[in-house]
């Protein structure tokens, strides 16, 4: 089979599409045949190893995994011994469990792991917005977000924020939503209840308070935006912010209880697939693709990721 392998750390230069075995099925786990996955920041950073302490887990010297890709959708092609959760043709979606192994053309995944049926009549591309849904969901959780809740999402353009508004209005919160001009459309196509334009306004100096502030980009600080924030209300960032400053500002809020800045980890988990699968098939989640690149040409889809100016799911099919 195909992968884009990376023997090393480094820039998108490093990926190489190489032949490998195809894996075969363990017990209790599945043989998927890839048809789409994506890239996003995660692998980015993944393929730098930045910040540089991620070496300590996924390799020092050189990376342990050496096939990213952490959102997928396929078929089923084959099933281990012990398997009955899913049969042979089964249209399938997910997550990687150790978040690697998607960017190639077949996978195995516990059955039992973050995996799901597809909706019917979903295409495969529209099944792999699980990455962004995933976070956004474990962050809106972390907030414990509520129908009087009111709620501001900058960076609602990227995979996170589109998927974060979106579930901000199932969970029936009030939503603004912070994006360039040309993004304002389809903030508000997503739901979003007021959309602000930060190229032309500092959305900091707006007359109004929120219970949550959610930095879905990673461009800006707690600092910034505390006087957006209720008395009683968080912030949370997609990112470690500056020096790292988010870890530390989570640990004093918990360790004076004033509970300001959350930054949760994302666990995946098959309930949370499932919970996309459901808000799929309401029409409550939506996938939203800015470019499509073949597998042989991945390492331009992690170039265009990496200008920080994508828009929704960058795609990857594979031929």
């Amino acid at each position: 089979m195909k992968a884009a392998v990376n023997q090393i750390y480094g820039s998108p230069d490093v990926l190489q599409i190489c032949r490998i075995p195809k894996p075969a099925p363990k017990a209790g786990e599945v043989l998927i045949q890839v048809h789409a996955t994506t890239v996003g920041r995660t692998d980015s950073c993944a393929l730098r190893a930045q910040p540089f302490f991620m070496r300590f887990v996924s390799g020092l010297r050189r990376p342990k995994h050496t096939i990213l890709g952490l959102d997928f959708a396929g078929t089923v092609e084959a099933v281990g011994d012990a398997a009955t959760q899913f049969t042979p043709g089964d249209r399938v979606f997910g997550l990687t469990p150790d978040g690697h192994g998607a960017h190639a053309e077949y996978l195995c995944m516990p059955e039992d792991g973050p995996i799901a049926l597809m909706p019917s009549g979903l295409q495969f591309e529209q099944a792999v917005l699980g990455e962004g849904a995933w976070y956004a969901d474990t962050y809106l959780n972390a907030f414990q977000l509520k129908p009087d809740h009111k709620i501001l999402i900058y960076g609602a353009s990227g995979a996170i924020g589109i998927a974060a508004v979106q579930l901000s209005k199932y969970y029936g919160a009030e939503v603004t939503a912070v994006v360039a001009e040309r993004h304002l459309n389809l903030a508000r196509s997503l739901g979003a209840d007021r959309v602000i334009d930060y190229t032309a306004e500092d959305f900091t100096k707006i007359n109004e308070r929120f219970d949550f502030v959610l930095d879905a980009a990673g461009k800006t600080t707690f600092f910034r935006c505390n006087r957006l924030l209720k008395s009683t209300g968080a912030f949370s960032a997609t990112d470690l912010g500056p020096w790292g400053q988010n870890i530390f500002l989570e640990l004093w809020s918990s360790i004076s209880g004033n509970h300001r800045v959350v930054f949760p980890m994302p666990k995946s988990s098959k309930a949370l697939v499932e919970f996309l699968r459901v808000r799929m098939e309401s029409g409550d989640l939506r996938a939203i693709i800015d470019k499509r690149y073949a597998l042989e040409d991945i390492a331009d889809a992690y170039r265009y990721v990496e200008t920080g100016e994508k828009t929704g799911i960058v795609l990857i099919y594979m031929q």
